[in-house]
């Protein structure tokens, strides 16, 4: 493929790469762009023309037997008769809202492609997520539309009365449920004759809940300039694929880097997304897939990584990969070492945001210094609520709230959040939710919630933990689980405490705040 021809064809003149180079003539910021259309229609063309390697564009397996293929064209003519349904059986229009709760299933990707096509903005969601945590989501972001599972549906029910915005439910299930519609039914009836809506390049496309820092998850809006069109300026900076390639990451389909790992980045170069189901991370299931399956890249949190190099890498043959990423959380040197004596690749590390996408890497052919993420990424705009923006900005630099060092090469290093947030297995988990929760149990006078270190998962939460005067000569270890049972069940479960330790006062500033720097640096040793 001849990249610079490519971008002419994608771009239409809006820019392009010469012969790989990681330089990047930009010549004019679109007008009017949507992904669909733009991106994911061109390659259909350029594969009906015999111009495109023949490897599919989606490849989902089940790890029960199930596998489905399909090639651009296919995947356009799906995510049409899908649009069809979100548009006329739904009644969703152009700018509307509709949050998508879904595993990883094909579903999920015609999902996205077909809000792309009707204009409507879609805002993934985690299936851990609780009642609670749904509920609010409905509340603040109005959609007129959910989509999830059998698993999920009836948390959506029991909240579903309080949210006056909710008009439709659709359900991706082989059953029906009373009050939904059955999305699978519903879009193989479908028409496939749908013309996609012109978009301009500020709409929005996709709303993300970030973790909730220091309150309730801030909505983060991103348009399809920010992860449609971005990728194809600055792609070649970090994941740097082919049209032959095969790319995996395992990062949930709640969180932004799937959208820009499964989505957005590898289908600007044509490249096929591979998925696995995975109802659980485990690591003889990743090592046999990558020795079963032809995949060249592999992105995933450090926790994966970690799980890894715990076996025996020498008894495994991988097929084909050659490109291994990892991002959510700092790597670990010493795994990045033990995964490159035993496999002979490099693990490239990346840093972003929820806010931002992608804004350190270390690309292909770049020096790697263990513990580094890089170099900066070009071409950022932050958009998001007024105030907290405001907040974060300082002239014309936003603020990310993590701190971090630069060396003389150019070379980021991570340091830490400077707001308490908690990275664990790659999911990002505010405190204020899980004291919040916490505080709900009429056993918990005080709750402060700080990370701690954990071997496998880099960092877990921990909740320091003031007793109420009726409780004090409780059993503190049945105590213990009884709290993390409630957590669980009062918000997502993978933010409840994997360590809880009960204590007679908190420290305190003058005010009354609790000092949780303190608490993380006793966790951390600090002191």
């Amino acid at each position: 493929m001849n990249y610079c021809w490519f971008y002419q064809i994608i771009c239409l003149g809006w820019g392009w790469e010469t012969q790989r180079s990681r330089k990047i003539t930009f010549l004019k910021i679109p007008k009017y762009f949507n992904f669909a259309s733009d991106v994911l229609d061109k390659w259909s063309e350029i594969e009906k023309a015999g111009k495109r390697p023949s490897n599919s564009a989606f490849w989902w397996i089940s790890g029960k037997g199930e596998e489905v293929k399909w090639s651009f064209e296919e995947l356009g003519f799906l995510s049409r008769k899908v649009a069809n349904v979100l548009t006329k059986v739904c009644g969703l229009q152009k700018g509307d809202r509709i949050i998508v709760v879904l595993p990883r299933i094909p579903e999920w990707w015609l999902v996205n492609v077909a809000c792309m096509r009707a204009g409507i903005v879609l805002i993934p969601g985690t299936s851990q997520l609780s009642a609670k945590d749904i509920l609010y989501r409905l509340q603040a972001s109005k959609a007129m539309c959910i989509i999830t599972d059998d698993t999920v549906a009836p948390a959506v029910d029991s909240v579903a009365s309080e949210c006056q915005f909710l008009k439709t439910k659709l359900i991706v299930s082989k059953g029906s449920r009373e009050g939904w519609l059955n999305f699978s039914e519903l879009y193989k009836n479908q028409s496939a004759d749908h013309s996609c809506v012109k978009t301009r390049i500020e709409d929005s496309v996709n709303i993300f809940f970030t973790s909730g820092t220091t309150g309730s998850p801030k909505m983060t809006e991103h348009s399809h300039g920010s992860l449609g069109f971005r990728p194809l300026l600055s792609e070649r900076y970090w994941l740097d694929l082919t049209p032959s390639d095969v790319i995996w990451s395992t990062a949930d389909t709640g969180w932004i880097l799937t959208s820009l790992t499964s989505v957005f980045d590898p289908w600007v170069f044509g490249s096929c997304i591979f998925v696995h189901q995975l109802p659980q991370i485990e690591s003889a299931t990743i090592l046999n897939t990558l020795c079963r399956f032809p995949i060249d890249t592999l992105v995933g949190v450090p926790t994966l990584y970690r799980m890894l190099v715990q076996n025996d890498l020498s008894s495994y043959k991988f097929m084909n990969l050659k490109h291994c990423m990892s991002g959510g959380e700092p790597l670990n040197p010493e795994v990045m070492e033990k995964w490159k004596s035993q496999t002979g690749l490099d693990i490239h590390e990346v840093y972003g945001q929820t806010e931002t996408g992608i804004i350190c890497s270390v690309f292909k052919g770049m020096k790697i210094k263990p513990g580094s993420m890089g170099k900066a990424a070009p071409l950022f705009d932050v958009q998001d609520n007024p105030k907290k923006t405001a907040e974060s900005e300082r002239g014309d630099f936003y603020v990310t709230g993590d701190r971090g060092t630069m060396d003389e090469d150019g070379y980021f290093w991570f340091i830490g959040r400077d707001d308490d947030i908690i990275i664990s297995s790659g999911y990002r988990i505010g405190p204020f939710e899980v004291e919040s929760a916490l505080m709900e149990h009429p056993a918990v006078a005080e709750a402060a919630v700080v990370s701690s270190p954990d071997p496998l998962r880099g960092e877990v939460v921990k909740a320091f933990v003031v007793l109420s005067a009726t409780f004090s000569s409780s059993d503190r270890e049945h105590l213990a689980c009884e709290l993390q049972e409630h957590v669980k069940k009062t918000t997502a479960p993978y933010k409840y405490p994997r360590k809880v330790e009960f204590v007679q006062q908190m420290p305190k500033t003058i005010t009354g705040k609790i000092k949780r720097h303190e608490l993380r640096n006793k966790e951390w040793g600090r002191m």
